[in-house]
């Protein structure tokens, strides 16, 4: 696999750097790729400008950095603002549109998924990032639900498990159908 460079954007108390660790550690734990994860945020930690990328490879990874990303999920407009022109061509922008209202134009496939709805929907709008975890894992089946899971037992607090994993399930469900090619 070459590397598949993920960056996950919007503001704090959302869950960004949940999602990059999240994933990052299910596939060096589960499936046994190397990655690099990185993050940054604004000084005002909750609702300040937020992303966190992470790289992922079959071999070692030498550059926690990278200029283009592969597939961008952005969460605020703010974010999307910011970071779409790191979007490699052909690249993969998953949105969420209850936060995100204008998706500029890109040279790739645009995504939206009802993370923030579905995650209110469920009884709590924190969830929305382990929604998108879901959809991401269902649709690039880079790993499986099982894994995916298993790292967010080892991740979160105890009394946060059932949100989040009925929170993952419902992402699965939004993908249902959807087949993203990002592993090569």
């Amino acid at each position: 696999m070459k590397p598949l460079k993920i960056r996950f954007c919007g503001f704090g108390g959302q869950g960004i750097i949940l999602s990059a660790i999240t994933l990052g550690t299910a596939l060096v734990t589960k499936k046994g790729y190397y990655a690099v994860q990185t993050q940054s945020y604004g000084s005002e930690a909750r609702g300040g400008q937020c992303q966190a990328e992470l790289i992922v490879a079959d071999e070692e990874v030498r550059s926690p950095h990278s200029d283009e990303k592969d597939v961008l999920v952005a969460m605020s407009q703010s974010a999307l603002d910011r970071y779409v022109s790191d979007l490699k061509q052909g690249g993969i922008l998953i949105v969420d549109p209850t936060l995100v209202k204008e998706i500029p134009e890109v040279d790739g496939q645009v995504i939206e998924v009802p993370a923030t709805q579905t995650a209110v929907d469920l009884g709590n709008r924190i969830a929305a990032n382990m929604v998108l975890l879901g959809f991401v894992q269902q649709a690039t089946g880079i790993l499986t639900k099982d894994e995916l899971l298993s790292a967010v037992q080892d991740l979160v607090k105890p009394q946060f498990i059932d949100i989040n994993t009925r929170a993952i399930e419902a992402g699965i469900e939004l993908a249902e159908g959807i087949n993203l090619e990002v592993i090569e």
